[in-house]
């Protein structure tokens, strides 16, 4: 199968080196010393690894005959990522977003039709990037994946082909409760470990840190609560905690972003929470004014 990925950051060089096992692999990525880096190096997951070859590329239309595409760009880059490709893809072929946050779907389908065969996950995988091309997994985490527009073969189709290559996979009737699963702890993590510049294990290590991220996960699992969707945990400060143990040596994509001035995804994780609750009439001042903060050190630098 020939499959395209857009973004070759930590998450999209684990999946894609786990794809390139079994299946053709291609990225597009616009940084061309990362290109570079892929086409001379392949990747690489972990240092026992062996790497592996893919095809690299800036050009859009290297993916135009690909069997499936998987999104693993920030939030902030989803429309801009796809534009190009409107107009220009078999509707037939699916489009998988495991990303961060709320507002992807809503992108994707501005970008390429309300019509796209779109596979929405949530993944609990992590990785951190040591170079172009290598990343280091930390631990081992599930994807779960539902329609956003694909059909339930389609679905099933994407969950066998990572299946295929080692990666735990399943099918859920609404994905919906794992986006709000995955939006809450990286609401309530992501933020706080990026403005204190530390790694996610400093918000069980500080007593302010821990507290400060129990009421954004509390207030984010309320506004969840008044949509009705039932959340796929119990307790949504446990979950959280279980996440942060799972990745306390990990510098989270907020904290990457804030210290490398670029855009975070603050509008589409807390600022979704603030604005979804704004319109369920839930107050979310914890959740805001962490919003608020970050987009102050956007714009300090």
């Amino acid at each position: 199968m020939n499959v395209g990925i857009i973004g070759a950051g930590a998450i999209g060089t684990l999946f894609g080196w786990h794809l390139a096992q079994e299946h053709d692999v291609t990225f597009v990525e616009r940084r061309p010393d990362v290109v570079n880096a892929l086409m001379e190096h392949g990747i690489r997951l972990g240092e026992e690894s062996e790497a592996r070859r893919v095809n690299a590329t800036v050009d859009n239309a290297a993916l135009y005959g690909c069997n499936a595409i998987f999104l693993f760009v920030r939030a902030t880059d989803t429309l801009r990522a796809l534009r190009p490709f409107g107009g220009k893809l078999n509707p037939a072929v699916p489009i998988v977003s495991l990303q961060n946050g709320l507002g992807n779907e809503e992108a994707i389908k501005t970008a390429l039709g309300g019509t796209v065969a779109l596979v929405l996950g949530a993944t609990t995988e992590s990785a951190v990037t040591l170079e172009a091309g290598y990343s280091k997994r930390i631990g081992i985490g599930k994807t779960v994946c539902g329609t956003a527009g694909a059909s339930p073969e389609t679905v099933q189709r994407i969950v066998a082909l990572l299946e295929g290559v080692g990666l735990s996979a399943s099918t859920v009737y609404d994905i919906r409760p794992h986006l709000w699963g995955k939006l809450i702890a990286n609401a309530a993590i992501n933020p706080v470990s990026a403005l204190l510049d530390r790694p996610n294990g400093i918000i069980l290590q500080d007593l302010n840190a821990r507290e400060l991220s129990r009421a954004l996960a509390q207030e984010a699992a309320a506004v969840a609560n008044a949509l009705r969707i039932p959340l796929p945990f119990g307790d949504p400060w446990t979950y959280v905690r279980e996440i942060v143990e799972q990745t306390a040596e990990m510098r989270n994509s907020m904290a990457y972003d804030l210290a490398n001035g670029y855009k975070t995804e603050i509008d589409f994780i807390n600022g979704a929470v603030v604005a979804t609750g704004r319109r369920a009439a839930v107050p979310t001042p914890f959740n805001e004014t962490i919003t608020r903060l970050v987009k102050a050190r956007e714009a300090i630098g």
